[in-house]
């Protein structure tokens, strides 16, 4: 099941990499300059960046660290975030392909491993904490930011089912005190969590990104219409059943430190 779902990823990313390339989401808003100024990288570092997507992240970081490994299990886009980082004039940034749940770098290698909007995508996101772990140097960050569940089980599930049928190779949401546990489970010390509501998505656009089918969008706008009363009040849709339909994405950032030897 696990490598079904990861070859899925593949399948998935492969062919939209120039569109995520593009994508606002990923490639800017206030949370990229927060992440810099909770990870406070100085000039020595060396830096991993997991599932870099586009490499915006690898990129953010790019001009504050000594050098950035950008890793990335679906090969297509390393190759475009490697051309995108490039025309920017980056050259301090090298390219890996890497599963997140076996990294390939040895232990203690990195001062910083960051992973942005990418984690619910992970079959056993335990293992890529430990992962992260394990390559850190003592002392070291752990940096993830990704979608944020709530609390509640059932509210979790659906976003779950809702963003599994915008793309399938989404596998799963967290919500704050389990994203604690794994990073307590891997003998990180969390040192910052923070919550953030993303400002309202536009539907169609969302799924294009994804290219659904006609039928796709109608049964996401079904499931935003339809949404029980505690799906509502944490997603915000407006405008179900329209072309107008939008939706808000609420997001965890989490940063652990391991101890000092």
């Amino acid at each position: 099941m696990s490598e079904d779902m990861k070859a899925r990823s593949q399948e998935r990313f492969g062919p939209r990499a120039e569109s995520y390339i593009r994508s606002a989401s990923h490639a800017s808003g206030d949370d990229l300059e927060r992440l810099v100024a909770l990870a406070q990288p100085t000039a020595d570092w060396l830096a991993l960046d997991v599932a870099t997507g586009g490499g915006h992240t690898a990129l953010k970081f790019a001009s504050h660290v000594a050098r950035v490994i950008a890793s990335d299990l679906t090969l297509p886009m390393l190759e475009a975030a490697r051309v995108f980082i490039r025309q920017k004039g980056m050259d301090n940034v090298d390219f890996s392909a890497g599963d997140a749940e076996a990294l390939p770098f040895k232990a203690e290698t990195f001062d910083l491993v960051t992973c942005r909007i990418a984690p619910h995508h992970f079959p056993d996101c335990f293992r890529f904490v430990q992962e992260g772990a394990r390559v850190l140097k003592p002392g070291g960050r752990l940096l993830v930011e990704d979608q944020l569940a709530p609390d509640d089980e059932r509210v979790a599930r659906y976003l779950d089912a809702f963003e599994r049928l915008r793309d399938p190779s989404h596998h799963r949401v967290y919500a704050e005190y389990e994203w604690r546990g794994l990073l307590l489970d891997a003998g990180l010390d969390v040192e910052q969590v923070e919550q953030f509501i993303y400002p309202e998505r536009k539907l169609l656009p969302w799924a294009q990104v994804q290219d659904c089918s006609p039928e796709v969008v109608e049964r996401l706008q079904v499931m935003l219409a339809q949404a029980p009363q505690a799906v509502a009040e944490w997603m915000n849709p407006r405008c179900a059943g329209t072309p107008d339909a939008t939706f808000q994405h609420r997001y965890i950032i989490i940063m652990g430190r391991k101890a000092m030897l």
